[in-house]
């Protein structure tokens, strides 16, 4: 441990005590640029039968109503930009720069520690708190944003348990090199605003995908259905008859049946790849079936009444491929979804194009 030490986190949490909640750390900034320009794009409607979104008891995730969100329309996607931050200090997943801070991962003490571990020259952090804590975000944001921190100096990751048993897998297929640190000081800090949906991203995306692609024997199929179970973060989200469903699909169309909790990669990657549709429990796990949809596939998401969410939709509809959904009926603190509107749901979608 080095002797450099700061009290900025100090004077953040006695300033918070009087009201003071200090300023964005972009705002304090030495410098920042645009990557990628600001885009206009027209999303179409989302594919759903009809009386579905009156079943929806509450959103999530989404910055306006994302019931609107479904019906598509104009969207205007925030540009890629990076910022510069001479002498900032990193400290218990909190980066500090003078009355600036931003929370990367939530704090673990009560009381902030002072003294730093690592001294860099210059380091890129391109984690997020979102991707801190779920791995969808994580593996299709987070993972994207690598190579920019990659390309800008040392890359850096906030220290935490992983959240969810195929990161380091992920992370050696793509060429994942990040130094995990909890309290650092940098001579010159990067950060990257990279949730528009940039060109820039899209490229990105491709990239990705064609570095896990390179490792399996990727074939078009009819499609892939990924059970969630009991896992994942926050409430469990149960479907009551989420094996009867997964059985259906398998027998009646093809499709291919995935648990990504008892997969390894190599075996996800080489079964979802090439999917023309991916079914699945809205959640982090259909990350890994969005990574292999096939060009103009699809991706019908079973929602949970009371957690509807559709930040999906714009990442697949960046690709021109399909967002769908069928939202659930509850059943105690589980919920049911009639697979005859699954099926339903499957024959309003386009074919994709393969």
């Amino acid at each position: 441990m080095i002797g450099k030490w700061t009290p900025l986190p100090a004077l953040h949490g006695a300033a918070r005590l009087f009201g003071w909640k200090g300023s964005p750390l972009q705002d304090v900034a030495d410098r920042t640029w645009t990557l990628s320009p600001a885009r206009r794009a027209r999303h179409p409607r989302a594919f759903f039968l009809p009386n579905q979104l009156e079943r929806v008891r509450h959103t999530m995730f989404s910055e306006g109503d994302a019931r609107e969100e479904v019906e598509g329309g104009v969207v205007d996607h925030a540009p890629t930009r990076a910022f510069l931050f001479q002498n900032a200090w990193l400290l218990d997943g909190v980066l500090y720069k003078g009355r600036g801070h931003e929370c990367v991962r939530a704090r673990t003490r009560r009381i902030p520690p002072l003294r730093v571990q690592h001294e860099l020259a210059r380091g890129a952090v391109y984690s997020t708190f979102a991707g801190m804590q779920y791995f969808g975000n994580w593996l299709l944001h987070d993972c994207l944003s690598y190579p920019l921190a990659a390309a800008e100096g040392e890359p850096v990751t906030i220290s935490r348990k992983t959240v969810g048993c195929h990161e380091p897998t992920y992370e050696e297929w793509l060429g994942m090199k990040p130094s995990r640190l909890d309290a650092v000081f940098f001579r010159e800090l990067v950060l990257f605003d990279d949730f528009g949906y940039t060109e820039h991203k899209r490229a990105r995306f491709r990239a990705l995908r064609e570095k896990l692609f390179a490792r399996v024997d990727v074939k078009p199929h009819p499609g892939v259905f990924v059970v969630r179970g009991r896992t994942g973060q926050g409430k469990p989200r149960v479907l009551e008859n989420e094996a009867a469903l997964a059985e259906m699909l398998a027998q009646r169309r093809g499709f291919r049946v995935l648990d990504p909790a008892r997969t390894d990669v190599a075996t996800i990657v080489k079964t979802c790849a090439g999917a023309r549709v991916v079914v699945g429990v809205e959640g982090s796990g259909l990350a890994h079936g969005i990574l292999g949809l096939a060009p103009g596939g699809s991706l019908l998401v079973l929602q949970p009444p009371d957690r509807f969410v559709t930040v999906y939709k714009n990442t697949v509809e960046r690709e021109d491929q399909h967002f769908a959904f069928v939202v659930g009926h509850p059943r105690g603190d589980d919920f049911y979804v009639d697979p005859a509107e699954v099926e339903r749901t499957l024959d309003m979608l386009p074919p994709a194009r393969v």
